[in-house]
């Protein structure tokens, strides 16, 4: 009755400021959970539309007042500039506490791209186990206190709550006593209750962007997993840090559009209304000191090379006695950090897009910059109920050098029998968790060993859903997932145990998440991975490898290395790209004024390749067969290749040209067609594939055979294969090929890999020949097309440099 009566003369005071607001004690009936609210951003023309974790559209300014009777009043201010303002506060974050969430990547129906931040919140929750400090950062959080201090009081799970002065509150939730099942696990005493109580004073369905937003610990699991410690426990070492902020700066990419809110708080205490109008939002600023080198007696690495593999010898004994299915350790690598933490955040951001990048300022000179790239729990309500949603990564594999090598690391890890077990374990572990408080049959996979690209690796990720029984909510499902398989491991309480036991030290924030734990009852979440701790300028970076029995110790060792490797390379060089990203594609000299004639038989790659040579920094050009006697009468060019092409040699008259090339004396490069008339000038024979090889790959072995089937001395095998593997992947397109015994004057430089089946129909233990050299001509030929997509490009433009060494 108080604040309704204060309602009018609040809106009064902003009302130049705005003048569209809302009735103070509107609420959309009787729905919770932001329901009604939040509804008709999930629906257009009756089709659901997902938010992908990213701000709805711009909110207009409002007045409405919490569940817990808070009057809040929200200003929505439009932003000119939304770059300039991130890279503002992000600047800002390294010196005042605060928030930045970012998500840099998309994936449909997964992740859109967007950006909220805010500095200098007027109110932090902190805690230490089961201890905890609400704390009033600067003067607008006082006013916050007396209403949450009795909040507290009223909260049957705390145990004992205190006012310290005017700016803090302490207090303590008690131990779980007596008896829960397995499906109220999440509703016993926890700090999780004092969450709960926060977002059922603040709860309303009028705003999507008011919640607490910070960091959760890894050991807050054990307020519900009986797991025996053996790690000494930093004291100091907080286990969460969440805020609440009144400034926020919002962009949705997706949608181009960006805006402000700035909010006021009105709370009724002892008959009167204390506010945060007019209050200065300043709060303390403490510089970041950067270190040029470790403090004495820290690492680089807290495991010496080969140390974390004996571990996963470890784990198989486990895996071998059925105590585990899968484990996943970790370990840490340090480097003194020079660079702020607003640098690192943004070279991450440039270097390694995720979907849950973040830059946090916990306070205590204590920084999170990460570049995450799983989610932990996302909920939203959408036209069916609500939704609980979450994308287990389980599977890596690093990035090819370009989109061609991409794809076979993905064949790879697709058809790889050990990482399809890894991410089956973990799925089925979360359909678990979501079992516990879902809908009976409502928990689903709709994304099955999906590819995810990032910087460095490739991921398979499922997707997983289920909707909330009636009876829980968006902190229920955060706790039934804690923490996920993927961090820890099968089954959860004894993989935690295990990690307990091996590693080195206590793994703070590492494993646990980052996020939104909205006041309208959505929730958004993502893993704390690939993440930089930043505490009294030592930067640490922790990484995993999931462990199954079938492990390889020394790939496991290789693979936290890896997944370091980004985070770590953002510390040391945040401005400078790194030499993956910084090297432009390697070009070879320019051929000094070589000529090139391209004899086009009427082929379907001939400007393909043509694009090859020119990359040679030759001069190019192609004609058509009929035309090639006119382009070859001005002048001798220094190359002359032979395109592939349909048919048969005679179709085109090849011969002829070659005489007239031996007459000019021209180096002669053929391709497919080429080669085949070449073999035939000479006086060989062609034999047709029982299997025809159209844009397929094949493997050839590089060697030096005679005619007789001798071996040749590599002086006489020719320039060809110069600087090429002896074994390699190539794309084939023929059916015509060339008889064995070659011609005298012809050598055997390549043939199909002996031994293995090509797929062509001929016996693998007479595998076809794949290249010649002439013995005394400057005369060489390839059977298979150095120019197509399956055959490496820098392998194929190789071996054009090297025709001109003929």
């Amino acid at each position: 009755a108080f604040l309704s009566h204060k309602c009018s003369a609040w809106r009064q005071g902003h009302k130049d400021a705005q003048p569209n607001f809302r009735g103070g004690m509107k609420r959309e009936g009787p729905v919770s959970n932001g329901t009604a609210k939040r509804l008709k951003n999930h629906a257009l023309g009756g089709k659901e539309m997902p938010s992908l974790g990213a701000p709805n559209a711009r909110p207009r300014s409002q007045t409405y007042v919490t569940a817990g009777q808070v009057m809040v009043i929200s200003e929505v201010f439009e932003v000119e500039d939304p770059l300039a303002e991130v890279q503002e506060l992000s600047r800002r974050l390294d010196s005042s506490r605060g928030c930045l969430l970012s998500s840099s990547y998309e994936y449909p129906g997964r992740y859109a791209l967007w950006t909220l931040g805010f500095a200098d919140p007027p109110l932090a929750l902190e805690a230490w186990n089961r201890k905890f400090e609400v704390s009033a950062l600067n003067c607008r959080g006082r006013p916050f206190l007396p209403t949450i201090f009795g909040m507290l009081k009223a909260t049957s799970a705390v145990s004992e709550v205190k006012m310290v002065g005017s700016d803090k509150i302490k207090g303590e939730v008690m131990e779980a006593t007596g008896y829960f099942s397995e499906e109220e696990r999440s509703k016993q005493p926890s700090i999780f209750s004092v969450i709960r109580a926060f977002v059922n004073l603040f709860e309303s369905a009028e705003d999507a962007h008011l919640g607490l937003y910070g960091a959760f610990g890894y050991d807050l699991a054990f307020q519900f997993e009986n797991v025996k410690l053996h790690k000494d426990r930093d004291p100091k070492q907080r286990d969460l840090v969440l805020y609440i902020p009144d400034n926020m700066l919002i962009v949705n990419h997706q949608i181009q559009q960006s805006w402000r809110v700035k909010y006021d708080f009105a709370f009724a205490s002892e008959g009167k209304m204390l506010s945060t109008k007019g209050m200065d939002d300043k709060g303390a600023e403490v510089a970041f000191k950067p270190r040029t080198q470790l403090p004495a007696g820290k690492e680089r690495r807290e495991l010496k090379p080969g140390e974390f593999a004996k571990l996963v010898g470890v784990a198989k004994e486990k895996f071998v006695r059925g105590d585990l299915f899968e484990a996943v350790l970790s370990q840490t690598f340090q480097e003194p950090c020079k660079a702020k933490p607003s640098e690192v955040f943004h070279c991450l951001q440039r270097r390694n897009p995720s979907p849950y990048g973040f830059l946090m300022n916990l306070g205590e000179e204590e920084y999170l910059v990460g570049a995450s790239p799983e989610m932990f729990v996302r909920v939203e309500r959408n036209l069916k109920g609500v939704r609980v949603e979450t994308c287990p990564i389980s599977g890596t594999i690093r990035r090819g050098k370009d989109a061609l090598e991409d794809a076979e690391h993905i064949k790879k890890i697709l058809s790889d029998a050990k990482e399809e077990s890894e991410i089956t374990m973990c799925t089925d572990v979360d359909r678990n968790d979501k079992s516990r408080i879902c809908e009976h049959g409502s928990v689903q996979v709709i994304g099955r060993r999906q590819i995810e690209l990032y910087s460095k690796l490739i991921h398979t990720v499922d997707h997983v859903e289920g909707y909330l029984r009636p009876e829980f909510d968006a902190i229920d499902a955060f706790l039934v997932h804690t923490w996920a398989v993927t961090v820890c491991g099968a089954p959860k309480t004894w993989a935690m145990q295990f990690v307990e036991e091996c590693e080195q030290t206590q793994r703070r924030w590492y494993g646990a998440s980052i996020g939104h734990v909205a006041f309208d009852g959505h929730l958004n979440t993502g893993l704390t991975l690939r993440t930089v701790r930043i505490k009294e300028g030592v930067a640490e970076v922790r990484a995993g490898a999931t462990l199954l029995f079938d492990s390889v110790p020394e790939s496991e060792e290789k693979e936290t290395e890896l997944k370091a490797s980004a985070c770590l390379n953002a510390v040391r060089n945040p401005h400078d790209l790194p030499p993956e990203i910084a090297q432009t594609p390697s070009m070879p000299l320019k051929q000094a004024d070589h000529r090139v004639v391209l004899i086009d038989f009427e082929d379907s790659f001939v400007h393909t390749l043509a694009n090859y040579l020119r990359q040679t920094g030759a001069t190019v050009t192609t004609v058509r067969h009929s035309q090639a006697e006119h382009a070859l009468a001005s002048s001798k060019p220094d190359l002359v290749v032979l395109s592939p092409g349909p048919g048969r040699p005679t179709d085109f008259g090849v011969s002829k040209h070659i005489d007239r090339l031996l007459k000019m004396g021209c180096r002669i490069f053929g391709v497919c067609l080429g080669l085949q008339s070449i073999v035939e000038h000479f006086g060989g024979k062609l034999g047709q594939l029982p299997l025809p090889m159209h844009g397929k790959p094949s493997e050839v072995k590089v060697h030096a055979v005679g005619h007789d089937g001798s071996v040749v001395p590599a002086e006489k095998a020719g320039p060809i294969f110069k600087s090429c593997p002896s074994s390699f992947v190539v794309a084939r397109y023929h059916s015509l090929y060339g008889l064995r015994p070659l011609p005298e004057c012809l050598v055997e430089i390549a043939s199909i890999m002996p031994g293995v089946s090509s797929g062509d129909g001929v016996e693998a233990s007479k595998p076809i020949v794949m290249a010649i050299q002439h013995k005394t001509l400057p005369i060489a030929a390839v059977q298979f097309h150095p120019e197509s997509i399956l055959t490496s490009p820098e392998l194929g433009l190789q071996m054009l440099i090297n025709a001109f060494s003929l």
